[in-house]
């Protein structure tokens, strides 16, 4: 007999998969057409996951909500002009979202420290964008961890002939400014934060409802955002206590669950670090540790994710490899 609150079986919903947690989703289009409508209908689809997201003793503070889209190049180019930044070509430059404290000195130090970080690696820092954000429907837990949020900008240097080179330098400098911002000294470290670095991609996310992330972030209604594709999540932390950093979309997943072998796996990660090796990269310990020990269950499958993606697997390969057959998990 079925539970009696529970609706019949209707379209693409059956009564037997019922479960509470986190709401994932994605949307793109077949033939690769960029358009405002995909991302506004992300973050429709989102806000009607808003049940699938979790919240405190606060209704109005969220465990989690983001979306990941392409990068926006005609809006950033708009918005980057008003500036005096001048952008190049789509994918002569990496964008990213970047969490950073509210003290305005600890700020100045993080953000120069990035760019030589930046000029060392052999690209350029072309600016940096204060992101409109609107808090009015936060609660005060959320107001209170809620960080600085700004957009970087960084050219791509003479050397780097492909995107998938690029990427992957863009990969090197936010691994060495992780590693860097503990060493340095800076006041309240912990605020320091990349959501994304890319050329390809760009996230939007914080601790926030679902329906709290559309109107927090303006630029995702302006009509010149536009993608072909839209990831989107709204978060049901069940392992680790909500945080701004920790909301999804990562860089590369949205994931809706646990990982119950998790201690083991960042076990292996770090056992086997001193093995690495990719022509890919000319010095791979700039980028060690990979998995860092303080993220959550998800956060540790992305960047073991993105390190596969980036020294050369395909994508599909490097889920199979994070993903065990059954049969193999049963008997060890």
């Amino acid at each position: 007999m079925g539970h009696p609150h529970l609706p019949s079986a209707q379209g693409l919903y059956r009564p037997e998969h019922e479960h509470d947690s986190c709401g994932v989703g994605f949307i793109v289009h077949l033939k690769g057409h960029r358009s405002h409508q995909i991302v506004d209908d992300g973050l429709s689809a989102l806000e009607h996951l808003n049940h699938r997201g979790a919240s405190g003793s606060e209704p109005n503070t969220g465990d989690g909500a983001g979306i990941l889209i392409q990068t926006p190049h005609e809006f950033f180019r708009r918005e980057c002009a008003k500036l005096g930044i001048r952008l190049p070509e789509a994918g002569q430059y990496g964008a990213g979202l970047f969490f950073a404290s509210p003290d305005a000195r600890a700020r100045a130090q993080g953000m120069a420290l990035f760019a030589a970080i930046v000029e060392e690696e052999g690209q350029h820092l072309l600016g940096w964008r204060e992101v409109p954000t609107n808090n009015a429907s936060l609660g005060q837990t959320a107001l209170e961890a809620e960080p600085f949020i700004q957009q970087v900008f960084v050219g791509r240097g003479s050397d780097v002939t492909t995107e998938d080179e690029f990427e992957r330098c863009l990969y090197v400098i936010r691994k060495r400014f992780e590693k860097a911002i503990d060493r340095w000294g800076i006041k309240e470290a912990d605020w320091f934060y990349f959501a994304s670095l890319s050329c390809r991609t760009f996230v939007y996310k914080g601790m926030l409802t679902a329906i709290q992330l559309r109107e927090y972030f303006p630029d995702l209604s302006d009509k010149h955002v536009i993608s072909a594709m839209a990831m989107f999540h709204s978060r049901f932390s069940t392992n680790t206590f909500p945080s701004w950093e920790l909301a999804h979309p990562y860089r590369m997943v949205a994931h809706n669950g646990e990982i119950n072998t998790l201690r083991g796996n960042r076990n292996w990660m770090a056992a086997r670090e001193a093995l690495f090796a990719s022509p890919h990269f000319e010095d791979i310990h700039k980028i060690l540790p990979i998995i860092n020990e303080h993220g959550s269950d998800t956060a540790s499958l992305d960047q073991a994710l993105e390190l596969l993606v980036l020294a050369g697997r395909p994508l599909a390969h490097a889920m199979m490899m994070l993903i065990p057959r059954p049969g193999r998990a049963m008997n060890r």
